[in-house]
């Protein structure tokens, strides 16, 4: 059964959160998804404890795929839509950002409350794309007055850095997670991000553990695999900038000796490193079918020791961070970070 952990009064997630943008239109760049067989893994996850999705208004398609995943669950007896918790975010275009205003920002809760089939939505999670637009601590606040009308349950936010999330947290806001690219092969969280979150007991869900399915055994002694997905694309990016192919292989046979020794997939290995960390409350794993909800449930069932922690510790300080904090190469005019991210996805 998924471990579980408490975020406040009342309130507890799986410390793996069921990830939802593979599902987007637009995101798989050869597969098309079985959604049936998709819906089949939201059914088998739950039963098994994983309750918690990620999704956002952004990710076109999926808000209106959990409120159907939701209703096939109040005609069920398995279990209730109010075992769920369901995270979403709240993502305004780039070209929309100065003119954000409350009423704006509530027509966009109002639309995710509706696509999920909810009154209130357990978590939303706020992205800024230009934080040379100000506006976002507003929006911030803006969020609270939907906290308080009962709209919102807990506020997040994602892909912000330190120096910005500590102004919305010093305006007063609550926020209660903080959302960050984090993984083996990026690690820029730990520049300081976590330590921040740590000190305000701000809990740090982790994205991208997988580096979109690149930490897996399927490409040990392979060269750089023709992207399948936009992730891959984006964590391939990664890889160029960080271990460098060869410096890949070498962290593949790494995880994949560790994995061994755990009677457990690679994947697994990566994703335990990552919840192993001070800080990390949670891992954000994508769910495209049902093949891999058997191996994925097993993530719980070994502990990695200091030995295994201790020599991927030491592999990857051999290996530079990615520059800046956390979505600051993201955010930079002329990266080629910058140039795969699409920041008008509500517009389109």
């Amino acid at each position: 059964m998924a471990e579980r952990l408490k975020l406040h009064d009342n309130y507890t997630i799986s410390r793996v959160i069921n990830g939802c943008w593979q599902l987007s239109q637009g995101h798989s760049l050869k597969e098309q998804l079985d959604m049936r067989d998709v819906m089949k893994a939201f059914h088998a996850l739950v039963e098994r404890g994983f309750t918690t999705f990620d999704c956002a208004d952004i990710y076109t398609g999926a808000e209106e795929f959990l409120g159907s995943f939701l209703d096939e669950l109040r005609t069920g007896r398995s279990a209730s839509p109010d075992d769920v918790q369901i995270h979403t975010k709240y993502v305004p275009d780039i070209n929309l950002l100065p003119e954000v205003d409350f009423a704006y920002t509530e027509s966009i809760i109002d639309r995710s409350l509706q696509r999920l089939h909810r009154e209130t939505v357990d978590l939303v999670q706020f992205h800024w794309w230009n934080y040379d637009v100000k506006g976002y601590v507003e929006t911030a606040g803006h969020l609270r007055q939907l906290q308080e009308k009962g709209k919102i349950r807990h506020i997040g936010v994602t892909n912000f850095d330190t120096e910005h999330l500590r102004e919305i947290v010093d305006a007063g806001i609550p926020i209660l997670s903080c959302q960050s690219q984090y993984s083996v092969l990026d690690r820029r969280p730990e520049k300081g991000l976590l330590d921040y979150c740590r000190q305000q007991g701000i809990h740090h869900f982790c994205y991208g553990t997988l580096a979109g399915g690149l930490l897996s055994e399927k490409y040990l002694g392979q060269d750089f695999p023709e992207p399948e997905t936009r992730s891959q694309v984006k964590y391939l990016q990664v890889i160029e900038e960080t271990l460098g192919l060869q410096g890949y292989q070498k962290l593949l046979q790494l995880l994949s000796a560790i994995a061994e020794k755990h009677r457990v997939e690679t994947s697994l290995v990566a994703t335990k490193y990552i919840l192993s960390q001070p800080g990390v409350a949670a891992s954000i794993i994508g769910v495209r079918n049902s093949r891999h909800v058997e191996s994925n449930s097993r993530i719980f069932d070994f502990t990695l020791d200091e030995e295994d922690i201790s020599s991927i510790d030491t592999f990857l300080q051999s290996y530079p961070l990615l520059e800046g904090e956390p979505f600051e190469l993201e955010r930079t005019v002329g990266s080629k970070f910058r140039s795969i991210m699409k920041m008008n996805l509500n517009e389109e």
